[in-house]
């Protein structure tokens, strides 16, 4: 898998993947259609999917543009209908979705809202997140329940350590603070969030993360029930 990551909006990030068995391309979400319509100019690609992982306007906003320029086909989740009419195919737990070659599973993640879909491609060992799971954070509850996030969070960190993970959102450097915050004491937090300091101020970005990486400095990750998890959430709310 190519993957082309990049920035969107203020703080959106816009990723595109393309199988280069057969050139298909794909854009996970559509944050700004003028960002990915410059990505694609840069690796000289054409869009021919655009896959939504959940409603909310600052993930879809891009897709009438790009579907006009370029006739790319719309896979929205199954409880998105009324915000992305314009979707050739809903998707729920249990399906599958190609780009060329490329083979993901849909996951049903609720949490963050209820309509929320990720995209797993195991044999290119990533995952698209969209806003359930950040580096070093976790999605604020929208429209849906703390209980239904804490159970997607959990189940996205038993993946294999080494998945790699892309989120919607920089939001890394407020989650790494965050983490250090509540856990002053975990040297592998501070060294991350050391890490983290260096890369924004150059400019870099800072995904992709992995399941591993996240298990040893994502306090969401590690919090031991819901009601710690709830609370930390709670507490990210306000900090």
């Amino acid at each position: 898998m190519d993957i082309e990551l990049f920035m969107c909006r203020s703080d959106n990030y816009g990723v595109l993947i393309r199988d280069p068995a057969t050139g298909k391309v794909a854009a996970i979400d559509a944050p700004e259609a003028g960002a990915i319509e410059a990505a694609l100019q840069r690796r000289g690609w054409k869009l021919d999917l655009i896959l939504v992982t959940h409603q909310h306007p600052d993930h879809i906003e891009g897709i009438a543009p790009l579907v006009a320029t370029h006739g790319a086909m719309v896979v929205a989740p199954v409880l998105a209908r009324e915000a992305v009419p314009q979707a050739y195919r809903y998707v729920g737990e249990g399906d599958s979705v190609e780009v060329g070659a490329l083979r993901a599973a849909v996951w049903h993640v609720p949490g963050h809202c209820e309509d929320h879909v990720a995209y797993h491609f195991a044999g290119d060992g990533v995952f698209f997140a969209g806003d359930v799971l950040f580096a070093m954070g976790c999605g604020r509850v929208i429209s849906s329940t703390i209980e239904k996030l804490h159970a997607s969070v959990m189940r996205i960190a038993a993946l294999p350590e080494e998945t790699r993970v892309y989120c919607g959102h920089e939001y890394t450097l407020s989650n790494a603070r965050f983490c250090a915050h509540v856990a002053p004491g975990n040297s592998a937090i501070a060294a991350r969030l050391a890490r983290i300091e260096a890369q924004r101020a150059d400019g870099a970005f800072t995904l992709p993360t992995t399941i591993g990486t996240e298990k040893a400095t994502n306090v969401f990750v590690q919090a031991k029930d819901l009601a710690e998890f709830a609370a930390l959430r709670e507490a990210k709310n306000r900090f």
